[in-house]
Parts: structure tokens; sequence; C-alpha cells
């Protein structure tokens, strides 16, 4: 947003902001307002509803929707497959969600364009939702692993060939590394997707401020700029699936040592 002076503020696009007049909604004492980072998880869901209505038809002769619905499920199938095993069929609904969720949320976080007056608001640029996100899938695997093999689960904390004089240590690293997964999850989507917007909003801040400045220094730092903020728009679609793919992997990854505990 353009303050006094030209001055740009790249981190008022991760404000959460209450709509439609709800900052006073409370339950209990607790402020339950609708904000646009809840109306864009609503959007997200409306449309990957949608998208996915598509490939329900089940023609015979698939039409192109149909076609790109099925070809995400087998990329999600064929990926657990090569993770867990024929197991991995099990978890494709989980897993399959959780990506194009994901996905779907970080490419309409993108768009140039609002809804109702709305900018779009990229919300897995929070960390309480990808954290909310990786701790349901850290759950997930307790609740696979611990089903599967009971108190034999805590044997993955010691790696199959672990010399004698090393277990009093081993285990703990072990634990460690475990329990640390929720965050790394969570903080590798929520930082990639931050950093990339706060770098848009920057360079648009150039073409702003360089259009205001006259022809000399506008076209010096503007177009410059503006080639700039096409290509890492372009970098940031591709960012946007490959941090949707790389959660589901990770996922996948972390069930597998659920499923197929040695």
């Amino acid at each position: 947003m353009a303050e006094g002076g030209g001055k740009i503020d790249p981190m008022h696009q991760f404000l959460v902001e209450p709509l439609f007049g709800t900052q006073d909604w409370q339950i209990a004492g607790y402020n339950i307002a609708f904000t646009n980072s809840a109306m864009w998880m609503a959007v997200a869901t409306i449309v990957l509803i949608g998208f996915m209505s598509l490939g329900t038809k089940g023609k015979v002769v698939p039409t192109r929707g149909q076609m790109m619905v099925e070809g995400f499920v087998r990329f999600i199938d064929n990926m657990l497959a090569q993770n867990i095993g024929p197991e991995g069929k099990r978890y494709v609904p989980y897993v399959f969600s959780l990506f194009m969720f994901i996905l779907f949320a970080n490419v309409l976080g993108l768009l140039p364009l609002g809804v109702i007056g709305v900018h779009p608001f990229t919300f897995t640029s929070h960390f309480t939702i990808t954290g909310v996100l990786a701790i349901l899938s850290f759950a997930i695997v307790l609740v696979v692993g611990f089903y599967r093999h009971g108190l034999h689960f805590f044997s993955l904390f010691v790696p199959h060939g672990t010399p004698w004089w090393l277990l009093p240590v081993i285990p703990l690293i072990e634990f460690v590394s475990f329990m640390v997964r929720p965050f790394s999850l969570g903080l590798r989507l929520f930082v990639a997707m931050t950093a990339g917007h706060i770098l848009l909003k920057v360079l648009a801040g150039f073409v702003v401020n360089a259009g205001n400045a006259g022809l000399g220094i506008g076209l010096l730092v503007g177009i410059p700029s503006f080639g700039l903020m096409v290509g890492i728009s372009a970098l940031e679609l591709l960012v946007a699936g490959i941090q949707a793919y790389v959660f589901a992997l990770l996922t996948s990854l972390y069930l597998n040592d659920a499923v197929n505990l040695h």
C-alpha cells in the first residue's frame, strides 16, 4: 500500500482484517470475526470443489476438465506408490486434498484482481495456517504409526544397525528430529510464500514511484522493474506449485515412516 511520500509498505498485504463489520462478533469472550484470511480459505475451497466437479462426470471420452483432475489424482497416487508402496493408496484422499488446497491457495493469492472489492489474500503466508496443516499431517502420522505398530513405533528412534555405544545418544537425536518435523514443514511453506510476495510488492513499488517521477527516471527504473516483476510473478506461479508438491511429498515420506516401520 502506498503511503505519504510514495512510501510502499510490503508488509501491509499480510494484515488480517475483519470483513463486513464482523469485528465485534464474539463467542465466550473470543473474537470470531470473519476475516480476509477466512474469506480466501472459503474461496479456495469453493474453487477447488468446482474444479473437482469437472472430474466426476466419468465419461468414456473424458473432457479436458476430467483429464486435468484425473492427471492430478494420478500424480499423487504415483507419488505415494513410490514413497510408501501399495498401501499408499489408502492415503491418496488426504494427501491429494492437502496438495490441491495448498496449490489453489497459493495460486489464488497471486491473482491481480479482487473479489467484491477485497484484494486476494495469500493465507499460506501466515505460519498459523501452514502450522495447523503441518500439525494435522503430523498427527495423522502419529495415529497411523501407533495404530499399526503400537509401542513398537518408538523403534523409529533407533535406526537399524545403530552401534550399542551410541544408543544413549541416537534416540534423543532422532526424537528431536522427529518432533521438529511439523515446525519445519509449516515454516518452509510460510517463508517461501511470504518472501515471494514481499519481493513482488517492493518491485511494484518501484514501478509506481518511477511512474510518478517523470519520464527520465521513470523509464530508467520503471521499465526494468516492471519486466523483473513480470518474471518474478511467473516464478512465483512455479513456486506455488513446487511448495504444494514439497508439502505433499514430505507428508508422504513421513507417512512412509509410520507405515513401513523397519
